[in-house]
């Protein structure tokens, strides 16, 4: 992604200096805030930053250029979202509501209780706020091997994504219906709701390759996230064998459906995910 000498979102709150351990009885809340909240996001290469482990261990003064390097791209990339979801909102005659950033390291505590580094990016709908320890770029990279700087910021905008769900009041019907209904049922509607935000990140995808600012690869790069954080792979690199009825985010044939149609449409009205019968 062409992202250097772009302008960084202001909406940024950088908590990195206060890292610690995390609280016990927070609770992260329903579908948004997930163990794993995987989901899934060039003159610099950013596939080749290293951002800290979580170690401990104080920062050389390399590691801490590159985490701030890092840290610069993630802000450029919500920027790009700010850009391009206040465009599309205006066009429908509404006012888009900019979500903040929040940087951590190691853990933090939101408005939907504590988490760390370990839970992965998450939303939390309670203070419209996106939470990134920059650790995970590692995570993508290394573990699940979506390396490649658009697969970060696939990261960001599908966060974005659960903020616009928010902003329309979709989440909030679905913690509601979570009363009403049986795990399984309510994991049926999670995987609905994790799908449109693929959907809606690959519909900013479109916007900003439409601003000639994505490199040849980028959208490989984001339907190989896409492919490596399926629920089905996941479960079955974890024990073998999968267990549908528990799934959460999707399979990762669904998550590089619903992506690609955001991408290839780049019409928010494409994205009902919650009428669509084979997710029944």
């Amino acid at each position: 992604m062409r992202w250097t000498g772009r302008r960084e979102s202001g909406n940024v709150e950088d908590r990195r200096s206060m890292g610690g351990p995390i609280a016990i009885g927070g609770g992260i809340i329903g579908v948004v805030v997930l163990l794993i909240n995987l989901f899934l996001g060039g003159d610099v290469d950013v596939s080749q930053l290293q951002s800290p482990t979580g170690s401990g261990a104080p920062m050389t003064q390399e590691q801490k250029a590159r985490e701030d390097q890092l840290a610069g791209f993630v802000k450029v990339v919500l920027a790009e979202t700010e850009d391009v979801w206040n465009k599309v909102f205006a066009e429908s005659g509404a006012q888009y509501e900019e979500p903040t950033l929040v940087l951590f390291t190691g853990a933090v505590q939101s408005a939907c209780g504590s988490a760390s580094a370990a839970s992965g990016p998450f939303y939390c709908p309670g203070d419209h706020k996106l939470y990134i320890d920059l650790s995970f770029y590692d995570e993508l990279s290394q573990r699940f091997g979506a390396p490649g700087d658009f697969a970060m910021a696939y990261v960001v905008a599908h966060e974005v994504g659960h903020h616009i769900q928010t902003l329309l009041g979709t989440t909030g019907k679905l913690a509601q219906l979570r009363q009403r209904i049986s795990q399984e049922e309510y994991n049926r509607y999670s995987v609905m709701l994790e799908l449109q935000a693929d959907f809606l990140a690959g519909v900013w995808a479109n916007h900003t390759a439409n601003k000639n600012l994505l490199d040849p690869d980028d959208i490989e790069e984001a339907m190989n996230a896409a492919n490596a954080i399926g629920d089905d792979r996941l479960q079955k690199q974890a024990q073998g064998y999968t267990v549908p009825e528990s799934f959460t985010h999707g399979t990762s044939e669904q998550r590089m459906y619903w992506f690609r149609k955001g991408y290839e449409t780049g019409d928010i009205r494409q994205g009902d995910t919650f009428n669509d019968p084979r997710l029944r």
